[in-house]
Formats: C-alpha cells, sequence, structure tokens
C-alpha cells in the first residue's frame, strides 16, 4: 500500500480522502485502537452517542497530543481532523497525519480557512473532530470555549458530539517524550442538535453563543465523568 503525499493537493484544505487514503486509515486506525487496549486499557463509555450515519461534530477535551490519534477509537467511521500547515512540514509526521484523516490550515488564514474546509467536510457527510477549548490544557476544568464547533453545527445542521478523555494527559503530559501506560477512559454524551437556521439561512450569533455554553456544561460533566468524578 503506497502511503499518501502530504503534499497532494487532493487531501488540502479538507478535499475529500483518496481510496487509498482511507485504507490508509482503517490500518492505521485498527493498530491504535489496538496499542490503545493493550498500552491504555482503554475503556468506551456511550459508543451507543456516535451517530452511525451522516455527519457530525466531535468535540472533546483538550490535555494531550495523544488525544487526536486516541479518540480515533470510538467509531471505526473515517473521521476528518484539521492541523496547523507546519506539521506536514516532515514527510513522516505529515503521512500520519494524512493517515489519520487529517488535512493542514495555512496558519495566515487559519480561522477561515478552517471553517471552510470544516465545512466542507461536514456538507460531504464526514465526521469531523474539533477540539472547542483550541490547543492543550491542563488540570480538571476546561478552559473557555470556542465558538467553531457550534458554528459549524448551526451552519450544517449537524449535531455536536462531546466527548470527555482522561488519562491522556498523565500518559503523555505536555513537553514529554516518552508515553506512559496510563488507564484513558472516553465517555461519549447524546448529541447537541443545533437549532434551525434563521432568516435568509443565516446563522444567529446569539444561537452559536448559546450552543457553545451548552457544550460546556456538557464536556465538563463527561470530563468529570471520565475522570471518576461525576456530579462534581
Amino acid at each position: 500500500m503506497s502511503a499518501p503525499d502530504q503534499h497532494d493537493p487532493a487531501h488540502r484544505a479538507g478535499e475529500r480522502m483518496s481510496r487509498t487514503q482511507r485504507r490508509c486509515y482503517a490500518v492505521v486506525r485498527a493498530a491504535i485502537a489496538l496499542v490503545s487496549k493493550l498500552w491504555f486499557r482503554v475503556e468506551v463509555h456511550g459508543r451507543e452517542n456516535v451517530p452511525v450515519h451522516g455527519p457530525f461534530v466531535v468535540a472533546p477535551n483538550h490535555r494531550s497530543n495523544l488525544d487526536t490519534p486516541v479518540i480515533g477509537v470510538i467509531t471505526r467511521r473515517v473521521m476528518r481532523y484539521m492541523g496547523k500547515d507546519s506539521l506536514w512540514d516532515s514527510r513522516p509526521l505529515g503521512w500520519f497525519l494524512t493517515a489519520l484523516g487529517g488535512f493542514p490550515v495555512h496558519r495566515g488564514t487559519a480561522d477561515r480557512e478552517a471553517l471552510r474546509a470544516g465545512l466542507a467536510c461536514i456538507e460531504r457527510g464526514e465526521p469531523l473532530v474539533m477540539f472547542p477549548e483550541g490547543t492543550r490544557q491542563s488540570g480538571p476544568v476546561l478552559a473557555e470555549m470556542f465558538d467553531g464547533p457550534a458554528y459549524v453545527a448551526c451552519r450544517t445542521g449537524a449535531p455536536i458530539l462531546p466527548v470527555g478523555m482522561s488519562g491522556t494527559e498523565a500518559a503523555m503530559p505536555r513537553g514529554a517524550k516518552l508515553i506512559r501506560p496510563v488507564k484513558v477512559r472516553i465517555v461519549i454524551g447524546e448529541p447537541l442538535v443545533p437549532p434551525p437556521l434563521g432568516e435568509r439561512g443565516r446563522v444567529s450569533r446569539r444561537a452559536v453563543r448559546d450552543l457553545t455554553a451548552q457544550l460546556g456544561v456538557a464536556l465538563q460533566r463527561l470530563f468529570d465523568e471520565a475522570r471518576g468524578e461525576p456530579g462534581r
């Protein structure tokens, strides 16, 4: 099986993955699932909440670089991820990220290009992973939520799937070079359905803010549950 070319425009800016890239995704995902089971003793709760068909926005908390590969164990469906284009400067890393369904976004126009690419993935019916906290955070309390996931959901009508993850920060905290065999728990919540578009098909800023707030509450609850502190 040939490796996907990380410089191939066919996968840039969130364009459709080729058959080869999808095969690579299946192989890489299977390997990650096996390692996660053996090394992290990963537990997934609420898998019945993952939509079987149609697009949705996966919104996990973000505590480690491990979050991106590990979140793939929640479904066999190909999920898409966005990342800064400089990550593709390394050919091996670019291959790996592409095989994971990732696509680069140029830094200069990151926000707008990221949203356009994300919308394109959702409109094709593909699940899209978006970390509402943005960059990696630390500790038991979620950082302020960004509106990106809520905007994409409101713009397309796709539901948001909140996912609480624990253990990844202890397994590989910021700056760590080694990955420790720490147990990882994933708790998947019920999908959050966005409100219908406003007049003339416009996205209401209030609707986006309200959905972001709803996501924040749900995600903190799931994160607490994943950490073994339900109802905190």
